[in-house]
Formats: C-alpha cells, sequence, structure tokens
C-alpha cells in the first residue's frame, strides 16, 4: 500500500473559522477525509499533519524521503517567506504539490510569488478546497 502525506501550515487548523468568505466553510478534518477516502480507492494510505510552525514542517518534509509517493502541502503564509521549507523540498526526491484554497493572485501582491514554487512538481490555486483533491488525483495517476 502506498502513503501520501497531506500537510498544512499555520492557521489553516482554523479552516471553517478564519476568514469563511476567502477560505469557505469546511474545517480542516472535512478536507483530510476528503482526501483520504479518495486515496484509500487506489489503495492507498493518507497521513495528515498540521502545524504552525517552520521547523516542524521541513522535518515533516525531510522525513518524507523513502516513505511516502508524494507530498500534497499548503504551506500558508509560509509560501512567500520560506527559504528554509522551499530547500528542504528541493532536498528530497518525493513529488509535493503545492496547494492554496484561495487564488493567491486574486489577492494582495505580497501573496503573488511562491518562495516554494520553483521546487514542487506543480501548483494548484484558487480551486478552492478541491484543489487538495485534484493533488491526491495527480500524485496517484503518476503512480499508476
Amino acid at each position: 500500500m502506498g502513503k501520501i502525506l497531506l500537510l498544512n501550515g499555520p492557521n489553516l487548523n482554523r479552516l471553517g473559522k478564519r476568514e469563511p468568505d476567502v477560505y469557505g466553510h469546511e474545517t480542516l478534518k472535512d478536507v483530510e477525509e476528503q482526501v483520504r477516502q479518495l486515496v484509500e480507492t487506489k489503495h492507498y494510505h493518507l497521513d495528515a499533519k498540521q502545524s504552525n510552525h517552520e521547523g516542524d514542517l521541513i522535518d515533516w518534509i525531510q522525513a518524507a524521503e523513502g516513505e511516502y509517493s508524494g507530498i500534497i502541502f499548503n504551506p500558508g503564509a509560509y509560501t512567500h517567506t520560506s527559504i528554509a521549507i522551499r530547500d528542504a523540498i528541493g532536498s528530497v526526491t518525493v513529488p509535493v504539490i503545492e496547494v492554496h484554497i484561495s487564488n493567491v493572485h486574486k489577492r494582495e501582491s505580497f501573496r503573488h510569488v511562491s518562495m516554494l514554487a520553483p521546487v514542487c512538481a506543480g501548483q494548484i490555486v484558487g480551486l478552492g478546497t478541491k484543489g487538495y483533491q485534484l493533488a491526491a488525483i495527480y500524485l496517484l495517476e503518476e503512480k499508476e
């Protein structure tokens, strides 16, 4: 059985409560369950983790090497600021799909630049929480 890692960064534990007009009403648990059900149809296992701390995310990315087939990652605000997370992603061979619920290109200009995109396999933005499922579908199809 293959494994996929779902990582969520700062403030994503507040999904459903934080700015629902931007991020929707689904909770992080809802998102995790939707992705879990999807990957299980292909006999994969999903591990889901969230942290507001950069070092935790880096540790999980590094530990994914040889353990996971892919990473679905919503880095939150670290997208725009974290060279350390960029370096962690660049240091592993596990494909990472960067996901953002909102269309970051329709928001404040500081959100328009991703430090991580150049080292990710792909990026999905602005499709709501459906972006997580689309990332999972991509990773599952790449492994077939």
